[in-house]
Parts: structure tokens; sequence; C-alpha cells
């Protein structure tokens, strides 16, 4: 798909589409067993490879138009409430808007689903302008294993797990700090992040669930959190072992990178649409402790 011309921003105007497009919102979901994450890659199955190919055959384009997400989720990582906007010439956008659903329900596979298609407001930017990302990390330790209808989703910890130890020690992560020891370093990308809620509630089934929250996430932080709280759980670490690792500021090796397919992403926070431009180019500055936040969430 390299070769079909793409849209092309309007460089007097970065932050929105370019003259004569439209810019449209796309909520979404999809069950990540199948695919090589979001980004679209020339030789294997993605999300955003699928549905841009799917958009392109439903408005008989010639050329591919470019999604952008709101968190670029690694290969085997679910999503439930994602979402991405596309910039379309406005005559696509009209000739298509009414039918654009259902022809994508017809044409897209059955593991990727659209649910909404509309209109963004003026200065919406998926990434940039949204100010949390919420996920949920799913694990049992049930000696008998996991639910065979679950399996694709809840991780198996062959450990009891004590919830109200893994509470105590993620109270020790909450707030803004730089979050090298968690991440997995990209050049020039920053690690520090605010992590507005993470916490562990057992249902009656006996899944235990973790819901982490923040502005962004930095590069495996989800995962390398959850490995980290799943120590504590086990008892293997104390409570406080979590909080000393972050102090640190580097990766530790005991800390380890759980599976994905445990994690979904469960939905994107955005402002009031008059607020939204304005945090679409504040998110845009690279980030200091203290400072603006950055957008994106990549690979958690």
């Amino acid at each position: 798909m390299s070769e079909n011309p793409r849209s092309v921003a309007d460089p007097e105007n970065p932050e929105g589409p370019a003259a004569g497009h439209v810019r449209v919102r796309l909520d979404l979901s999809y069950d990540g067993k199948d695919f090589s994450g979001w980004a679209r890659q020339r030789t294997r199955r993605t999300v955003q490879g699928e549905i841009e190919d799917a958009l392109r055959t439903v408005t008989r384009s010639s050329r591919t138009y470019d999604l952008t997400v709101a968190g670029r989720t690694d290969a085997g990582v679910h999503a439930r409430g994602q979402v991405a906007h596309v910039d379309l010439p406005l005559d696509v956008w009209e000739e298509h808007e009414e039918r654009l659903l259902r022809r994508l329900a017809g044409r897209l596979p059955h593991d990727v689903r659209v649910w909404r298609v509309a209109e963004a407001p003026a200065g919406f930017n998926a990434r940039f302008s949204a100010v949390w990302r919420r996920y949920a990390y799913r694990v049992t330790d049930h000696p008998g294993g996991v639910d065979p209808l679950l399996r694709g989703h809840v991780l198996w910890h062959d450990w009891p797990l004590d919830v109200a130890a893994m509470n105590a020690a993620s109270a020790g992560l909450l707030g803004e700090h730089d979050f090298a020891a968690y991440c997995k370093r990209r050049e020039g990308a920053t690690t520090i992040r605010t992590l507005q809620r993470l916490e562990w509630v057992r249902d009656a089934s006996g899944v235990v669930t973790a819901t982490v929250r923040a502005d962004a996430f930095c590069h495996n932080m989800v995962r390398s959190l959850v490995g980290a709280l799943l120590f504590v759980g086990d008892g293997h670490r104390p409570v406080e072992w979590p909080a000393k690792v972050l102090a640190a500021g580097v990766r530790d090796s005991a800390v380890h990178v759980v599976r994905p397919h445990g994690l979904t992403l469960e939905e994107v926070g955005y402002p009031a649409d008059e607020l939204l431009a304005a945090r679409n180019r504040a998110a845009r500055n690279k980030r200091t402790l203290g400072g603006a936040a950055g957008g994106g969430c990549a690979g958690c």
C-alpha cells in the first residue's frame, strides 16, 4: 500500500485536517490475538492495516487514508474502547457518511469492529487530544487454571494472590514520575507519565482485574507494572519493592513484562469540545517532570 498517495496535512494548520477534508472519529474494538499489534506493517496483519484497507474498499478510493490512533497496542493486546481518526476528502465523506458504518461492518474481519463513525469536533486529534487512557489487565490464580472461554483474555498466575498487598504496593506508584524502570526506552521519547489510578479487584469468579489509568503510557509500561505487582501479590517481593524500583529509575531484571493477552484498552478520555484544540497543542510538547503531558500510548 505504500505506493498509494496519502492525505497530506495542511502545513498552515498542522493540528487539523487539510483544506477540503473532514476529520472523522472512529470508535472501535478488536480481539488482538491474531494481530501483530495496531500499527500497519508491510508483511504482517495489523488492526490499522485492516481498517485502512476496508476504508479504501468501501469508499472505492485509489488512495489509502491514514488512521491516527489514541493508543498503539502491541501484538496480542485487545481493545474495547479504542479511538482513531481519519481525514477524508469532503466529497468522499458526503457520499459515504450515511452508509459507512454498515459497509465497514460488511468488509472488516470479525475480530475488529467499528461501532461509531462521526465528524469530529474542531481541534480533535485521537492521540493528542486525549487526557487519559484506561486499561484493564485480567489474571486468575485459580489452581485449576483459566476458564477455557476466557483463556484469550485472562492470564493464569500459578500462585495465590493477595489483592490487598497488591493494592498497597500500587498506591506507591501513583502520581507523576519518570517510569523509566517500567518502560522500554525509545530514542528521543520521554518516560515521564502521570499514573492516575492503579487498583485491583477480585470478582465473584476469582478473576483479579487491575484497572490502570494514566494520561499516557510508554512502551510496555502497563505489562511491566502488572508483572511487578504480581510478585508482590504472590509473596515473592515486599509491598515496598515496586516503588523502590520506580525510584531507582532503571530496569530491574526481576520485573517481568507479562503476556499481552490479559491486557485490554477499555476507554480513552477527552476534554470538552472547546478544550480539544488546546490539549492537542499542549500534548505535542516534550514532557519534563512538572511540565505538560505528552501524547500517545505505544505498546502497552
